[in-house]
């Protein structure tokens, strides 16, 4: 992971405002969004995620995006690309399932 990408991970966990280069977290009454180059990528509240691509499909993206399922999200939850579609491994509870990637999709 990233040194920005900790960094951002903690201001989530903090529950503060931060920015650096790119990307931005801002929090209000616990709800995290976090930005990247002023695009909306995630919402982190106290029970769930919901990922967006930001209308960008970027490895930049991708990377924040998984670092924020390695933090927030269950143990290999994550974003990854194949055939130059995004894809998306989640656990249903009782196992992994892999489905398209939906900009707005909700990890409980």
């Amino acid at each position: 992971m990233r040194k920005i990408e900790t960094q951002m991970n903690e201001a989530i966990t903090d529950r503060t405002d931060w920015g650096k280069d790119n990307t931005r977290v801002e929090t209000i009454d616990g709800v995290s969004k976090v930005y990247l180059h002023g695009n909306l990528i995630a919402v982190v509240d106290e029970d769930s995620m919901t990922l967006y691509d930001g209308g960008y499909q970027s490895n930049t993206t991708k990377s924040r995006l998984n670092a924020l399922c390695d933090e927030f999200g269950y143990s290999g939850e994550g974003v990854f690309q194949k055939n130059f579609e995004w894809f998306v491994r989640l656990w249903t509870g009782t196992e992994f399932h892999t489905t398209e990637f939906r900009s707005g999709m909700r990890l409980a």
